[in-house]
């Protein structure tokens, strides 16, 4: 439960000990980890000593279920001469260490991040004769911040969220969420650590999906090309009812280019897919997808549990609602790190975990296999060949319905147990399957109908004999029954 009330800096003693006047009379009291935030706050807005603020009312390290335990509001006269409108400044305040006594976040020195490392920051354009900051962005930014608390994955610049929702719970197509480093807003150093800025930006489903199918960055850079759909400071319109592809039809075009000139960083997704091994007979005790010691199942391994994982770090969830995306565990120094493209791509390059096969699961090299996917997942094999293997990288469909995963690899691929010499090779109920640029080539053509999924009837079946290969697009219920 939240409250909304002036702020300022909040007294150290947290509720009940009284209100502060954030003019800085009592330091002494502040919280020094809120203090340095509202300091840089302060900066940007010295006549705004007391902004309203959206406050936990039971502290998360009281019980509460809220990790923020503030987002102050301030109003942001924009900039006219770079196009920039009047909006709604928001700043949380909970993910770094504000306190220093490791009642939220271990104290781990001050060289290093304080905390998760950021605090999140949200524009929203202000509606003509509004008074007052709506309070639903405070709300939005608690849910990021459980996450982020629950999972223990941080946020970089670039990285995606898929909502699945308006983000105001309207009928607003602005549903899903990018974040990039607040254009104002500065690194600060505290006693605890130093907090860097992430904004949260608002966009449309095809503004997500291009870039999934591309990266976060380069989305980010066309929305800042375009004034009504963010312009230079990305502040969100929660009206805005065209994409930037429909404002701008030739932005698809640089999506495209991108994708083909610098690959797609989607490197999977969770998936509602699953395989067969056409090599042995379906009522073989060794069934593909599980591998039985005695009478039971083995699973995935730890190991390979935790490579998936990993791979999947910043992939798109699909068939739930809402959605938070798993995050590139590849950072520097607090910051994302996006590899150049390369022609020799590693499975151990996102992952700490190498491949180290299960003692009572062995590695088997399959001679036909029979991969289903569902028509969502489907639609996202051409992106899978074109920006990925392609690119001389892998990509990985996780099941989102039990263990079974299927991981496309290309030649360049390190590490990987799927060789030239036996391109399809099972670890327990993880298949991987390498395709060689030239077979890439030609699936591609053979699928070509899948970039336009709405046009063709399922079940839908591809086939390459000679490769004994066989691709299904099937209906989402076939995945909802015990045999998937």
């Amino acid at each position: 439960m939240e409250g909304v009330r002036p702020g300022g800096v909040p007294p150290a003693g947290g509720p009940g000990s009284g209100s502060a006047s954030g003019s800085g009379s009592f330091p002494s009291l502040f919280p020094p980890g809120l203090h340095g935030i509202y300091g840089e706050c302060r900066r940007l807005y010295p006549d705004q000593p007391n902004p309203l603020q959206v406050t936990a009312i039971l502290k998360y390290w009281l019980g509460g279920p809220d990790p923020l335990d503030y987002v102050s509001m301030y109003r942001n006269m924009g900039n006219p001469a770079l196009n920039v409108p009047e909006h709604w400044h928001y700043v949380s305040f909970g993910l770094s260490d504000l306190y220093g006594d490791n009642r939220v976040h271990e104290f781990t020195g001050t060289d290093g991040p304080s905390g998760f490392g950021f605090e999140l920051t949200f524009r929203l354009k202000r509606e003509t004769g509004e008074s007052a900051p709506p309070t639903w962005p405070a709300e939005l930014m608690q849910g990021l911040a459980r996450y982020v608390f629950q999972s223990e994955n941080t946020f970089c610049s670039g990285d995606h969220v898929s909502w699945h929702s308006p983000l105001d719970n309207s009928e607003s197509r602005i549903q899903h969420m990018l974040l990039t480093e607040d254009p104002q807003m500065q690194p600060v150093q505290t006693p605890f650590g130093v907090v860097t800025f992430l904004q949260i930006v608002g966009v449309c489903t095809e503004e997500l999906h291009a870039a999934q199918q591309w990266n976060g960055q380069g989305i980010l850079e066309l929305l800042r090309t375009v004034p009504v759909a963010g312009g230079p400071w990305l502040i969100t319109d929660m009206r805005r009812g065209e994409t930037i592809f429909e404002i701008d039809p030739h932005l698809q075009e640089r999506v495209d280019k991108g994708i083909e000139t610098d690959g797609s960083n989607l490197s999977g997704v969770s998936a509602k897919c699953a395989w067969d091994d056409l090599s042995r007979p379906p009522e073989d005790d060794e069934d593909s997808r599980s591998i039985c010691i005695g009478t039971q199942p083995r699973r995935l391994s730890g190991k390979d549990t935790e490579q998936i994982r990993e791979t999947l770090r910043r992939g798109l969830e699909i068939n739930s609602k809402p959605v938070l995306p798993p995050i590139n565990a590849q950072r520097q120094n607090g910051l994302n790190l996006d590899r150049a493209p390369s022609r020799k791509d590693s499975l151990e390059s996102e992952s700490s975990a190498a491949i180290i096969p299960h003692e009572l699961v062995r590695t088997r090299q399959l001679e036909s296999v029979h991969l289903k996917f569902n028509q969502e997942s489907g639609a996202l094999i051409p992106l899978c060949l074109r920006g990925r293997l392609l690119h001389g990288r892998h990509f990985t469909y996780k099941s989102i319905t039990g263990d079974t995963a299927i991981t496309f690899v290309s030649t360049g691929v390190e590490g990987a147990f799927a060789t030239e010499e036996h391109p399809y090779a099972a670890h327990g109920p993880w298949l991987q399957i390498l395709l060689t640029e030239e077979f890439v080539e030609r699936m591609l053509e053979d699928l070509e109908d899948l970039n336009s999924p709405e046009e063709f009837k399922l079940p839908k079946e591809y086939s390459w004999p000679e490769k004994k290969l066989k691709v299904s697009i099937l209906p989402d219920a076939v995945f909802d029954s015990p045999l998937h």
